[in-house]
């Protein structure tokens, strides 16, 4: 028994089960035991991203299309033209011969008439005449010289000396003496204007001054003094040469009788007042082809020219006349020149090619009834117009014509039609070419009145002297330049103010083309090529309008950005107003939610 108790005492102590780790304490409000799920938040921004995803096809379905413009080329070339005026080059020489080289001679110094030329020339021009955009009195240059048998010559040589002793010039036929001059080749093939210095003219009284109609003229007379004749040559290059013969110096560009697209319509219409009294007709076909061909030629590079005919019946005038026994016939005064035109029945409708932007000038033959024939045109002066014709500027002419016999026809119901003879034509349309010249600002009329005395200017067959064509083409090139500028900056202004505005290829095209021609206009302009730069200038306008009044321009899709969002906003604004919100809340969920399970991750760490 004992011994029992003895063993039992000796037994080790029964081992104790290990604790198990404490569980750490978890707050359901700070703390998660699983991982969030994205399904939500995929769910969510799904939504919001289709939503986004719809602003590239809204902006795309109203995006408007601009072609580039050169904005920095349209502003140079309106720089350039304010800062650097056109510089047209002109080409003056002077050439003094004796009437017999033999028997006479000239006494006079080059140099101190050269100097004394040119201090006039200064002068006139200090005085606004032909200082202009289109004259050349501040780029030119000078050449005298004295042909009396030998040869004297001052700066740069036009002239071939001889070429006038050459020549037989008959002072009394002044058409001879121009076309003598021509044949001399004063100008030596280039554009040179003479004037030819005839000192001792026999069978000459006074002065004779007379401007032909190529590019010379020659002043005839008795001995002069260096100033007396610095006097007229300077007056004759300025006055004449550069400014056309205008005292009132270079009409504004706005006045001119061409088109925005470099065209011109000319309808003749002849109009009979009363049938019943005669009708008349023309034979327009003719006088087309010997008359007007050959001016519409000739002002080709100025102007792209058309010509239109018709006869009208039943058109009275608007105006009453008065019978004046003194002078025999209806008068109708300048008063009445207003109210002439019955635009009720005048219908002087043209072609549809005339439309668009060409200028229209309207020529009417007026023939008056019998009732009021012969219709005159009475003078301010009191005095009856020679030609009983009278322009409207900017829309054309009108001339009265009374029959020979201004007693009606017969009474029988049949009348006759009556052609115009070719004489009559004639007259009528040499008084047409007269008003077509006032259009353009030059004299309808052979003579010219000048400081120094009268001139003579002799017609040409084609309407206008090459000197007339040459001052109108650096008239018209400056005034088209002046235009394109204008116009290609005022696109300028405008397409950059309206960002929405619709801008085509093609008026990309045309505003690039319309500097290209305005800068080639400037080339030849400097080069004296007088024509050419008309021709160009004249593109450059009219592709400056085609740009700036381009059908595509007038589209509805002006609206700005702020007109743009007002539209559209009450469509997406209700939805983004639920979708972002939504989208925001939902990612501030779905953080909270997994910085609780990282809290718990964390104790759950330390605790274990």
């Amino acid at each position: 028994m004992a011994e029992e108790i003895t063993e039992s005492s000796n037994d080790p102590p029964p081992e104790t089960p290990p604790t198990p780790p404490s569980e750490p304490e978890f707050d359901s409000k700070t703390m998660r035991r699983t991982k969030p799920g994205l399904k939500r938040l995929f769910l969510t921004f799904t939504v919001l991203v289709s939503f986004l995803l719809g602003f590239p096809f809204l902006f795309k379905s109203v995006e408007i299309y601009r072609s580039p413009l050169p904005f920095h080329d349209i502003d140079s070339l309106s720089n350039d033209v304010v800062s650097n005026p056109f510089l047209f080059p002109c080409h003056f020489q002077a050439i003094l011969v004796p009437s017999d080289p033999k028997s006479s001679s000239i006494d006079l110094n080059l140099d101190e008439l050269e100097l004394s030329i040119r201090s006039k020339i200064t002068k006139l021009a200090s005085k606004g005449i032909a200082s202009q955009c289109g004259a050349c009195t501040n780029n030119f240059t000078l050449s005298l010289t004295l042909d009396d048998g030998g040869c004297t010559q001052s700066s740069s040589k036009f002239y071939k000396c001889g070429a006038i002793r050459a020549v037989d010039l008959d002072f009394g036929d002044d058409e001879s003496v121009d076309e003598a001059l021509e044949s001399a080749g004063l100008d030596s093939g280039g554009k040179v204007y003479s004037v030819v210095v005839v000192v001792n003219g026999d069978g000459v009284e006074g002065v004779k001054v007379v401007v032909g109609k190529y590019r010379h003229a020659w002043i005839v007379g008795r001995d002069w003094g260096v100033e007396e004749v610095a006097e007229r040559l300077a007056e004759i290059f300025v006055r004449v040469f550069v400014n056309g013969g205008r005292e009132e110096g270079l009409i504004h560009g706005e006045f001119m009788p061409v088109g925005a697209d470099g065209r011109i319509v000319l309808s003749f219409n002849l109009l009979n007042a009363d049938p019943s009294d005669w009708t008349y007709d023309w034979d327009f076909r003719k006088i087309d082809e010997t008359l007007l061909a050959p001016m519409i030629d000739a002002l080709g590079p100025i102007a792209n020219i058309s010509v239109e005919s018709q006869v009208l019946y039943h058109t009275p005038k608007f105006s009453v006349s008065s019978w004046d026994e003194k002078l025999g016939g209806y008068i109708f005064s300048t008063k009445d020149l207003p109210f002439f035109v019955n635009s009720n029945e005048w219908h002087l409708d043209t072609s549809i090619a005339a439309g668009g932007r060409s200028k229209i000038l309207q020529f009417v033959v007026y023939v008056p009834s019998a009732k009021e024939c012969p219709l005159l045109l009475q003078l301010p002066n009191g005095e009856i117009s020679k030609t009983n014709a009278f322009i409207s500027p900017m829309w054309g002419g009108v001339m009265v014509w009374n029959p020979q016999s201004c007693s009606r026809d017969s009474d029988s119901e049949l009348l006759v039609r009556h052609i115009m003879s070719p004489e009559d034509l004639q007259k009528v349309f040499e008084v047409f070419v007269g008003q077509f010249r006032q259009l353009f600002g030059l004299k309808s009329g052979s003579l010219h009145v000048g400081a120094m005395g009268t001139y003579s200017l002799l017609a040409s067959e084609k309407g206008f002297t090459e000197w007339e064509l040459d001052v109108l083409s650096r008239q018209h090139t400056c005034f088209n330049i002046h235009s394109s500028a204008t116009t290609l900056g005022s696109l300028s202004k405008l397409v950059q103010s309206l960002p929405r505005m619709i801008i085509m290829d093609e008026i990309g095209k045309q505003v690039k083309f319309s500097l290209e021609a305005a800068k080639l206009a400037r080339v030849n302009a400097s080069l004296g090529f007088y024509d050419a730069s008309a021709v160009s200038s004249r593109q450059a306008r009219s592709l400056a309008e085609d740009a700036f009044f381009h059908p595509s321009i007038m589209s509805v899709s002006y609206y700005s950005f702020e007109h743009c969002f007002a539209v559209y906003s009450p469509f997406f604004l209700p939805v983004s107003m639920l979708v972002l919100p939504a989208a925001l809340r939902e990612w501030r969920r779905y953080k909270q939610e997994k910085a609780k399970y990282l809290l718990w991750k964390a104790k759950e760490k330390v605790a274990s």
